[in-house]
């Protein structure tokens, strides 16, 4: 295949992906697993590049898509708009020369069995060139932000100081975070053997494990990676394990545990002191878990159940710690998923907290008196978060809020809420997440 039909090919299998995941509704891991394989794997980051960027900055596309058609396209001709939107992300967010993106794009439209779109993709892109449309600042707040209007309005709502600022992030790139195996040092020792490797890196007071590369790598290009030396991990939910484990020995839950990041970093953190059953309810999914803690060393009972139905896989012993990582709407890593911006609803909100209330309610009889839960989760809407904390603190008598966080640096990143803290997406290059300490008094 000649140079200008793969990278045609390319395109139209970027428009696929993305229309799966804007017109069907499908998650853009599970749209690129589909895809990935029929693409050559030295074009696999052009690939993730388009699908990213565009759904990162759909709203503001569409608007330049709308201000250059006619009239919309038909709905069975939904991934040729998607076309257009790549295009047009291509001519004003790379550096891909504006001939190449025209005319490979313009034969996408032809992979994708719409020739008779083929002169109206070409008249679109040179249109978009000639009348330097990306010099006109959108008008509708939506495609000034690019976030859909719920989101908006909730982030305004919740930080109406900060909102901004979290759009921002939500917007750019997430950084590629490493989480160091304190048995093979600390990250300044990590960071030196990145040196010698010739990758740059940088470290963040107060997160001993954590390194973060200044330009992301393949994992088979890390030292020790698949020895379990380091494992991927953003900074923020580093702080998952520490937190719990501060003086706790013994057995340890880690409720909805896929794909298993903070349970290897549980293991990792307790040096042999505790043992850990991971719950998750997928069972797919537990075999992530599996994956990462064997490429680690390390072994956990794991359990495919529902978390919020302990009587249903419990055997009656307390555990001394329980980490409830819940289930959210990921409003905190978008940045990292921008297809999220494109698949939760409103309403999935109140549901989600419903989710969250029951786990947390459940899950408090397993905890042995004296035991810590910290609830986690990746968002930063209030219902998900302090407020299913304050919820459950009204109306548990054996429930106190616990911040045993020593680390002063870390703190200072995180916000104080009612109940709880969080850090938003963005501060010092990390995702969004939440974390409240609670403990069982007797």
């Amino acid at each position: 295949m000649s140079g200008g039909k793969k990278g045609a090919r390319l395109r139209a299998t970027a428009a696929e992906v993305v229309n799966d995941v804007v017109s069907a509704g499908r998650s853009l891991d599970a749209a690129l697993a589909k895809s990935e394989k029929h693409v050559a794997e030295d074009d696999r980051s052009l690939l993730r590049l388009l699908c990213y960027g565009t759904l990162r900055h759909h709203w503001r596309l569409m608007h330049y898509v709308g201000a250059l058609l006619d009239r919309p396209l038909k709905a069975r001709d939904s991934v040729i708009t998607e076309l257009l939107a790549i295009g047009l992300y291509q001519l004003n967010d790379t550096r891909i020369p504006d001939h190449a993106v025209v005319s490979q794009t313009v034969e996408a439209a032809r992979q994708l069995r719409r020739p008779k779109l083929a002169p109206l993709v070409n008249a679109i892109l040179r249109r978009a060139l000639r009348d330097r449309v990306f010099e006109n600042e959108p008008s509708n707040e939506n495609a000034v932000h690019d976030h859909p209007a719920w989101i908006l309005d909730a982030l305004k709502a919740n930080w109406p100081e900060d909102w901004r600022e979290i759009v921002a992030a939500n917007n750019a790139r997430a950084a590629m975070w490493l989480r160091v195996n304190p048995a093979c040092g600390s990250a300044a020792d990590y960071q030196r053997r990145l040196e010698e490797d010739g990758i740059e890196s940088e470290l963040l007071e107060g997160a001993p494990q954590a390194v973060r590369l200044v330009d992301p790598q393949p994992v088979e290009t890390l030292p020790g990676f698949g020895k379990g030396h380091v494992s991927v991990q953003d900074a923020a939910a580093q702080l998952a394990a520490p937190w719990l484990l501060d003086g706790v020995t013994g057995r340890v839950l880690d409720a909805c545990a896929a794909p298993g990041g903070k349970t290897g970093h549980l293991l990792e953190a307790a040096g042999g002191q505790i043992e850990v059953t991971a719950i998750d309810s997928s069972s797919a999914r537990l075999m992530s878990v599996r994956e990462n803690l064997d490429r680690l060393g390390f072994d956990a009972t794991l359990i495919a159940a529902d978390a919020s139905k302990p009587s249903e896989w419990w055997d009656g012993e307390p555990f001394s710690a329980i980490l409830l990582d819940a289930p959210c709407s990921a409003s905190g890593v978008i940045r990292r998923h921008p297809d999220i911006k494109h698949l939760r609803r409103s309403t999935d909100i109140p549901e989600l907290a419903r989710l969250q209330a029951s786990l947390l309610k459940n899950l408090w009889p397993l905890l042995a008196p004296g035991g810590r839960l910290l609830y986690v989760t990746c968002s930063v809407l209030d219902a998900e978060n302090d407020e299913v904390v304050a919820g459950f603190l009204e109306t548990t008598d054996d429930a106190r809020e616990d911040n045993v966080l020593q680390n002063n640096n870390i703190r200072d990143l995180m916000r104080d809420k009612a109940c709880g803290h969080q850090v938003l997406p963005g501060t010092a290059g990390l995702d969004g997440f939440y974390y409240a300490g609670l403990k069982k008094v007797s």
